[in-house]
Order: structure tokens, then C-alpha cells, then sequence
């Protein structure tokens, strides 16, 4: 498997399905620390992000933005004092596709100029 951080999402196609549990859990390999959590029946990739204030988690959050509409691929976002909870997911599929693993090894990468 490629490097995940390396990957650029690709546009989900008429009939894509959600990945299976085998596949979540060889991606998962790449980026250990997110888990899958379920909101509304739809699995979803999350980690929170510590930061020591504010502003800090603000800024992170908006490079997580940036890189979103750079690859146009958006997640949830929880920014709050001191953490920034990330959660991906593709709605088009109803849960996880590889584009969601992309992303998340990408988010990863920005905490690396931190």
C-alpha cells in the first residue's frame, strides 16, 4: 500500500460502497492513532488534537480547512481550548472510503511544523 499521506483523494463514483472492516483495519495500520466511531449508524474516522491555548488550535483548524478545500474533501471540525476533535467521513458512501484515510494521514502531516 502507498504511503497515505502521499495519496490525493479521488472523486467517489455512481455505486462506490463504503470499505470493509479488512480494509478499514490494513489503513488503519498508517494512521493508529484515529478511531473509528459511529454517529448516526455511519462510521467515521476521529482524533482530537492537543494544543496549549486557543489560538493554537484555531490555527491548526484552519490549516485542516485549507487542506480540505485543496483536495475538496471537508471534515467535521471541533475547535475548543487547547484541542481540535477531527472527524472524516464521505457522505456520498455513508461511511469510510480511502479518500477519508487520506486525509487523515495528511491532517497528521500538518502537526509535523507545529
Amino acid at each position: 500500500m502507498s504511503q497515505l499521506s502521499e495519496m490525493k483523494c479521488e472523486p467517489c463514483r455512481s455505486g462506490t460502497l463504503s470499505m470493509t472492516d479488512e480494509a478499514i483495519a490494513e489503513y488503519r495500520e498508517q494512521i493508529p492513532e484515529w478511531g473509528v466511531v459511529k454517529r448516526d449508524g455511519v462510521p467515521q474516522l476521529e482524533r482530537t488534537f492537543a494544543f496549549p491555548d486557543f489560538r493554537q488550535a484555531l490555527d491548526f483548524t484552519n490549516r485542516v480547512g485549507e487542506l480540505a478545500e485543496e483536495q475538496e474533501h471537508h471534515p467535521a471540525l471541533f475547535t475548543e481550548w487547547g484541542r481540535v476533535t477531527v472527524r472524516w467521513w464521505t457522505h456520498a458512501v455513508k461511511g469510510l472510503h480511502r479518500n477519508d484515510f487520506v486525509m487523515a494521514a495528511r491532517t497528521d502531516r500538518l502537526t509535523e511544523s507545529l
